[in-house]
């Protein structure tokens, strides 16, 4: 595969692409490292992580479609299994990491259970 014949502006917009999928990832990379609680955690580089790699992704399609000459889809797989698995992942840790601080006693708000939230604030409003 020959790169050299790709296109300036495929070349341009490819690397645009990509990017900016590396930045969304490094910003999420940024928020796993600065927020402090697991909870906080799980969030920022799930999103870092699907549009950092739709970014990456596009940017990848663009380059290769030009260099080869004919359209390159199957990029967009990787994708789609980013996308789909990266949620579940998501859901899973904090499931997994929530029953666990519960079943130990966390006296955490962010693990105490909707009913328990729910005594709490309602004595708290008929103690004033």
């Amino acid at each position: 595969m020959d790169f050299s014949a790709v296109p300036l502006w495929a070349a341009i917009l490819g690397s645009a692409f990509l990017l900016l999928g590396a930045g969304l990832s490094l910003i999420g990379t940024f928020g796993l490292v600065r927020l402090q609680t697991f909870y906080e955690r799980i969030h920022a580089p799930t999103l870092g992580t699907s549009w950092g790699t739709a970014g990456m992704v596009m940017g990848s399609m663009i380059i290769f479609s030009a260099a080869t000459g004919r359209p390159v889809l199957h990029h967009i797989l990787i994708g789609i299994f980013v996308t789909v698995t990266t949620p579940i992942t998501l859901m899973m840790l904090g499931r997994a990491t929530l029953y666990r601080d519960r079943s130990e006693g966390n006296s955490s708000p962010l693990v105490k259970g909707d009913q328990a939230l729910l005594q709490e604030q309602n004595s708290e409003g008929g103690a004033s």
